[in-house]
């Protein structure tokens, strides 16, 4: 969808613009012509959309990116007339247009995670000072409706891809089932609240910045353990769970993430233990042999490999350990890949340009 609705400001879009009577024969048209997620939108006037762009500092056809596999090309413009119908404000669209800037880059796999009858979302974690600017909580219902800001930028993220990449359901979009959040996956980290490095840092984001990263997710499967103080031992839940997946739905290894609540989260912490170290001890144990698979009715892949060991994870790097969560409960989640190492997660600066040349000294 790359249309705006008639409103009192100078024009500056190319767009197409529609006269309608009133919010609700917008929200009909919208319906009828398949621009929405099936709730209502925001009209995305004239106003509102320049309002993103000048907020972000975007003329309205800087490209955002060109998905690598349809040489789609994505502007700021069409991008923003997505956020506003998601219910973002100005001060969100720089998130969403670096999420995206993330997603296009070829590793992510864009077009794969979209088209797949896998049905993953794209999963966003916000890092940096932005959290606090936009209003985006990182502790209680952290995966759910926390916020506006964490809400309306994951919905944007999809609204954008129904819209942009026309990846709606029977077309492109080939999700058996899909999930919740394909609607919107959004968190920001609870960086107050740890003395962990950010997600952001651990991936190279030098500190005081803002960034986005995203990861084509499964939905996620709380685990809960509040009989130990061992580090260890809660490390091992979230490792079950995650050898639960490899034998359950995907015998590949690639990015998870796992979201560490403030109750797990000091034990781990007084402990000693850095992002790292969690990292280290859940890869070693996250993994199963190919004989387990024929437990959960998958012994025509067993073969003549039995012994073969496959790691959930290809490195330590591999896992996203992000710290969020309400401040009291001994619960925690493991965030499953889509389709393994098919797709990486990609993590970029707020603000900064993501394909520049590096300065040369």
């Amino acid at each position: 969808m790359s249309n705006v609705l008639h409103a009192d400001a100078k024009p500056t879009l190319s767009s197409k613009v529609y006269e309608v009577a009133d919010f609700a024969a917008a929200q009909e048209m919208f319906h009828s012509n398949g621009w929405t997620d099936g709730l209502p939108v925001v009209p995305p006037t004239e106003k509102a959309v320049a309002e993103c762009l000048d907020w972000a500092l975007m003329p309205p056809d800087q490209l955002i990116g060109i998905e690598p596999v349809r040489a789609q090309p994505i502007t700021a413009e069409k991008l923003a007339i997505n956020a506003v119908m998601a219910g973002c404000l100005p001060m969100h669209f720089p998130v969403v247009a670096t999420a995206w800037q993330a997603m296009l880059k070829d590793e992510f796999l864009l077009h794969g995670i979209s088209s797949s009858t896998g049905g993953c979302a794209v999963f966003v974690v916000i890092n940096g000072p932005i959290r606090l600017e936009i209003g985006a909580s990182g502790t209680f219902n952290a995966l759910g409706n926390s916020d506006r800001a964490t809400a309306v930028i994951g919905r944007a993220v999809r609204l954008g891809l129904i819209n942009l990449m026309d990846v709606r359901p029977g077309g492109i979009d080939r999700s058996t089932f899909g999930h919740p959040g394909k609607f919107s996956y959004c968190l920001a980290e609870d960086e107050e609240g740890t003395s962990w490095q950010s997600l952001a840092a651990m991936r190279g984001i030098p500190d005081g910045l803002s960034a986005v990263t995203v990861m084509a997710a499964m939905s996620p499967r709380q685990i809960m353990n509040e009989w130990t103080n061992d580090p260890k031992e809660i490390l091992e839940t979230f490792a079950a769970e995650m050898r639960a997946n490899q034998l359950n739905y995907s015998i590949y290894g690639g990015n998870y993430a796992i979201v560490v609540p403030k109750q797990l989260r000091d034990i781990i912490e007084a402990a000693g233990w850095s992002k790292q170290d969690v990292a280290d001890y859940v890869h070693e144990r996250a993994r199963v042999t190919r004989k387990e698979w024929a437990n959960v009715g998958k012994g025509a892949i067993v073969r003549d490999r039995p012994e073969k060991i496959h790691a959930a994870l290809g490195s330590p790097d591999d896992l996203l350990v992000i710290a969020a969560g309400g401040p009291a409960g001994g619960f925690g989640a493991v965030i499953p890949p889509w389709m393994g190492s098919k797709t990486r997660a990609v993590t970029a600066a707020i603000g900064a340009c993501v394909d520049c040349e590096p300065p040369k000294g």
